[in-house]
């Protein structure tokens, strides 16, 4: 039997806060999983105890648990309501490595192929990563990883175009990313959260990296945070299930 809606915290949202109140509830829903005052497998408090709880709409409600759904911190069960997840599996990071220093330190010639590069309009669940508005402009940089001229990954960067104007004129089959935009820019990216978990490959990405449709993979979604802890890049990796092993040195 499930466990009762879990009571709500004394947390509330801020009208006067520059922040969107469906990212305020976000973080607020957020932390209680987080912290471990909801536990997985525990049902979280229905819409409408939310709705009355922090006097928002029900739109904005179901907003929010979309993102937690998406983000795999909770799921529905039809007529019963929402529960905690069970976590996935999340790399806390010592050191942020490119793919090509990880690459030379296995041994293998790492080399790039840029498949596109445009401006977007920053979709809800990544401006919620990036602490950024709906819609503003965020600079989208995909481009396929080789080892010794093998498909290992791909790789989409979302980056936030006010604070790295004109980045994607440089040539990114030439240079790494991440010196540039130490380089040109001045953002030196020092800390990183990333979640890590194994997807079935959908067939646009299988065909780039030369596996079959459904092959297992590695999927990574990072952010990455500059020296004043400003999230300034949205990353999704796409790793090679048979190829890439993923490591964590630990020290106890």
């Amino acid at each position: 039997m499930p466990s009762a809606p879990a009571s709500l915290s004394g947390l509330l949202i801020d009208r006067n806060s520059k922040l969107p109140l469906y990212h305020q509830l976000y973080e607020i829903l957020r932390e209680r999983i987080l912290s471990g005052a909801w536990q997985p497998g525990e049902m979280i408090p229905p819409e409408s105890e939310l709705v009355q709880q922090y006097h928002v709409s029900r739109t904005t409600v179901r907003q929010v648990l979309d993102l937690l759904v998406k983000e795999g911190l909770i799921f529905r069960q039809r007529g019963r309501g929402s529960f905690v997840a069970h976590p996935t599996v999340e790399q806390g990071l010592t050191r942020i490595i490119s793919f090509t220093e990880d690459m030379r330190r296995r041994g293998l010639r790492p080399g790039t192929q840029v498949l596109s590069a445009e401006l977007i309009s920053a979709p809800l669940d990544i401006a919620t990563h990036l602490h950024i508005s709906p819609g503003e402009e965020l600079a989208l940089l995909k481009r396929l990883r080789l080892a010794d001229d093998e498909p290992m990954s791909i790789e989409e960067s979302h980056l936030v175009h006010r604070y790295c104007p004109g980045v994607l004129r440089y040539d990114y089959a030439a240079q790494p990313l991440r010196e540039t935009l130490e380089r040109e820019y001045g953002i030196r990216l020092v800390r990183a959260r990333q979640t890590i978990r194994a997807i079935a490959a959908p067939n646009a990405i299988a065909h780039l990296l030369k596996v079959p449709a459904r092959a297992p993979l590695l999927y990574v979604e990072r952010v990455s945070y500059t020296q004043g802890d400003v999230p300034v890049e949205y990353l999704r990796y796409y790793h090679r299930g048979d190829r890439y092993v993923l490591y964590a040195e630990l020290q106890g």
